[in-house]
């Protein structure tokens, strides 16, 4: 993925800070702001948690990521995909996408309820299988 394009088709200046930030991001899947903060640390050991916000809300403001509000946990980011939907494992805390048809639900949610939907963010939540397995 060249990340230096991605900003610029996302109208942001392309900085090393901002190229490690997507790096991490995607290497991730999902990721907190703790945990990305840690790990940019440690490439940029100058840069502050006012500076990392900064550059998460300019690329939110831009469309380059995305924050997913998961049930009892903090907001985790992730470069913008397709629509799609998360499982989260309440046993084990595992996050992931599933490729399922989430414009069709918005689309249902959209008629039925007669609002304008703009965006969606979907977790489902329940126990992976390994968690299943334990349980027995």
């Amino acid at each position: 993925m060249n990340y230096e394009l991605l900003l610029r088709e996302h109208h942001l200046k392309v900085t090393p800070q901002r190229l490690g930030i997507l790096s991490l991001m995607v290497d991730a899947g999902h990721i907190s702001v703790e945990d990305l903060f840690a790990q940019i640390k440690q490439e940029f050991s100058s840069i502050s948690l006012a500076t990392l916000y900064k550059n998460i809300n300019a690329m939110l403001h831009n469309a380059l990521i995305k924050e997913i509000k998961v049930p009892h946990m903090k907001p985790k980011y992730e470069v913008t995909k397709p629509p799609h939907a998360h499982l989260l494992c309440q046993g084990c805390n595992e996050f992931m996408d599933i490729d399922i048809n989430v414009n069709a639900l918005v689309d249902e949610a959209s008629k039925k309820s007669h609002y304008q939907l703009l965006d969606s963010s979907i977790v489902l939540c329940g126990y992976c299988e390994k968690c299943q397995k334990q349980s027995v």
